[in-house]
């Protein structure tokens, strides 16, 4: 029997994706999650679970290296593929299979895409290989295959960053906060994890599971900034350059934001179901499905969600920032409204779903000055999610390893924000 063809056969007709989304993708990202459900294509949360790399959005030559980590970590056979834009993602997605078919059916039009500098074989875009490859073995995932729901928990990938057996530094020593000397351990989690905002490295100090100290890579920017465009507040960019854009419009993005939001937070505290329930809302909004139609399926989400005990329970005292703190650090929008822990966060994202629900087919003109975006009031010289970023380290010290995920979910800051066209173009002055 060719155990090796029918692997790649296997592979082929229905591969499980590991989607790396990078600043300046969440488009690419949306599209690609659309179409790997619309296909019924597994989405992988680990490299070892995965036999397609598909990377997301504009080429960021800062984090080569990391993916390149990734695709090591990847077992064999697997394919790695890169779509820079929306439209490039089901031709990637085609490709990528192709790729693992087994080499007698392997069509010609199959072989790896050139890259911008014209290597088939370079640091990023489609690549193959198979049975055989030398491959650094990745660590066991603990999430299922199905779908989003392998991201359930606190499992994922920190992007490769780390060099020692198992994925994980060597610890050193250390005083921790009783006097005592325990072992001391950096931990990166990002650039590629999970349910994790695009890019970000969030870099932990722990002694047994408590964090210490915690330091944020600043953000990789796209080596062409034409190519990126922060997605969720885009038409907040094009109305305050002049553009007019409906008020509807602007809160139908904005709920499908928080609606991206709260399937990042369910899934890592490992309530996949509602996680899917969450991202195809969001998708139907996006889509623009009329009031009446996602109305009442909105609502029962909201009121499940809202009233669910083991969702508050588990998320309750974590990450508190009062809405007086959150204000002295430039944090606005609903993490400075809800004023609370992780628990009082999501809550405030399901009362601002609410609240825009009536308002999706509103045509007055956008106010950028009157109208939040999704994370807070909008600034191209101090977009939102710099302040949520910058409050990270003042609530996860202190914090359990356990309870760092939920506290970066409830946040979700947005990379694209400090990477976007518009951005870039007001700091360069």
């Amino acid at each position: 029997m060719d155990l090796t063809g029918l692997t790649l056969r296997v592979a082929a007709a229905r591969p499980h994706v590991l989607l790396a989304a990078v600043p300046g993708g969440a488009a690419v990202r949306l599209a690609a999650e659309r179409l790997l459900r619309a296909r019924d294509w597994p989405q992988a949360s680990t490299p070892a679970q995965a036999d397609l790399l598909l990377v997301a959005g504009p080429d960021l030559p800062e984090l080569r290296t990391p993916l390149e980590r990734l695709w090591r970590d990847m077992p064999a056979p697997r394919a790695r593929v890169h779509a820079r834009t929306a439209d490039e993602v089901e031709d990637a997605l085609n490709a990528g299979r192709a790729l693992l078919g087994p080499p007698a059916v392997r069509p010609a039009s199959a072989a790896p895409p050139a890259d911008a500098g014209g290597h088939r074989k370079g640091d990023h875009g489609a690549r193959e290989r198979h049975e055989g490859d030398d491959h650094t073995p990745g660590h066991d995932g603990h999430g299922d295959h199905g779908g989003h729901g392998g991201h359930g928990g606190h499992g994922g990938h920190s992007g490769g960053q780390t060099e020692m057996p198992g994925g994980l530094p060597m610890a050193g020593q250390g005083a921790d906060r009783d006097g005592l000397t325990l072992d001391q351990l950096h931990l990166p989690l990002g650039p590629f994890l999970a349910d994790w905002p695009a890019g970000l490295t969030v870099r932990l100090v722990l002694q047994g599971d408590v964090v210490q100290r915690v330091d944020v890579d600043e953000p990789a920017r796209p080596f062409d900034d034409a190519a990126a465009e922060a997605f969720w507040v885009q038409l907040w960019l094009r109305a305050a350059s002049g553009e007019p854009v409906p008020v509807g419009e602007a809160v139908r993005r904005r709920a499908a934001a928080h609606l991206d939001s709260l399937g990042r937070l369910l899934a890592v505290a490992g309530w996949p179901a509602e996680a899917v329930r969450a991202w195809r809302l969001r998708d139907d909004l996006l889509s623009g499905a009329p009031r009446a139609a996602v109305a009442p399926r909105l609502e029962r989400f909201t009121r499940r969600v809202g009233r669910s005990r083991t969702l508050a329970w588990l998320t309750r005292g974590i990450g508190v920032v009062t809405a007086q703190k959150a204000r002295e650090a430039g944090v606005g929008g609903p993490a400075a409204r809800a004023g609370g822990d992780v628990t009082s966060r999501y809550r405030q994202w399901l009362a601002d779903i609410r609240h825009d629900l009536p308002r999706l087919e509103d045509p007055v003109p956008l106010d950028v000055a009157v109208e939040d975006s999704p994370r807070g009031p909008w600034s191209a010289e101090h977009p939102p999610s710099a302040a949520l970023i910058a409050l990270l380290p003042r609530l996860l010290e202190g914090a359990e390893l356990a309870a760092a995920r939920l506290v970066v979910a409830s946040l979700d800051p947005d990379p694209d924000e400090l990477v976007s066209r518009g951005v870039v173009e007001v700091a360069r002055g």
